[in-house]
Formats: structure tokens, sequence, C-alpha cells
């Protein structure tokens, strides 16, 4: 079910997207309403839960994490209670920044992050040893092209 918003409440969606540290006041002007109402309708969005949270994007090679990588996983076993073992195991894997269940061949697409090859190469071992895990390919990313987040709001 769609939610229903109005131009404004697009509009601040689109700003708070772009950063989300933007006072309260800067992006009341930026929508062209006061801050009263304005603090109003983001507290509303946040309670309909359109806004999930707040983050801040970090630059992971300078921190650095200079492998990303994805993992292809296929399991042995599609029913219910293996696919939520699986999830609850990504849960706790800290390379895993990213995780989707899919359809077709592969079962779950992992976005991993790591230190280095040697890093990623001990997670794969964990990951190709881990419960009902019936294969698992991988390909190391050369460069990013793009890093957009969120929704593409018109």
């Amino acid at each position: 079910m769609h939610a229903k918003l109005d131009q404004i409440d697009w509009q601040i969606l689109r700003e708070l997207q772009g950063d989300g540290r933007i006072t309260n006041v800067e992006l009341a002007r930026r929508v062209g309403i006061s801050a009263p109402p304005c603090l109003r309708r983001v507290r509303s969005l946040e309670e309909a839960g359109i806004i999930k949270a707040y983050r801040a994007r970090l630059d992971e090679k300078a921190l650095g994490y200079s492998v990303t990588a994805f993992a292809m996983v296929s399991l042995a076993s599609q029913a219910d209670a293996d696919l939520i073992l699986f999830e609850e195991q990504v849960s706790g894997w800290p390379l895993v920044r990213e995780c989707y269940i899919l359809s077709g061949e592969v079962d779950f697409l992992l976005k991993c992050v790591a230190r280095d090859l040697e890093d990623f190469q001990a997670f794969v071992f964990e990951l190709t040893k881990a419960r009902n895990v019936k294969s698992v390919r991988t390909t190391l990313t050369i460069r990013q092209i793009k890093d957009e987040a969120g929704v593409p709001l018109a």
C-alpha cells in the first residue's frame, strides 16, 4: 500500500534524502512552510515508517576497507525454517552490509565489505561451511560507478 503524500511531503523526503542533517528551520525554508508544521510532517513520516533511519554514509576505503565483493548463495533447501536460519546467520556477519533474497537460480545476494582479500576469503570459508549452504559464487568489484542511496524521487 502506498502512502498518501502531498507535494510538500515529497519535497521534505527529497531534501532529507539528500541531507539527513539539515536543520528543521532550513528544511522548512526549502519546502516553503514554517518550522512547526515542517517538524510535525517529518515526525509523521517517521511514525509512518516512510523515513526509516538517518545515517552517515562513510567512505569505506578511507577507513581501510579496500575490498567490496558480492556473494551469491544457493541453499540446499528453501523451506521457511531454512531461509529464516540463514537470514539469522547473515545478521551476525559484520562483513555483510546488504543482503537480498532473490528469485531464480541464486537464493541470496550478499554485498560484503572487507579490509583485504584475506579477510574476505576467511569470510567465504565460513559462509561455505554454513548449514544448508549448497553453493557460493563470489565476484570482486573493480570500481564503483554509482553510489546513489535511497529512492529515485522525481
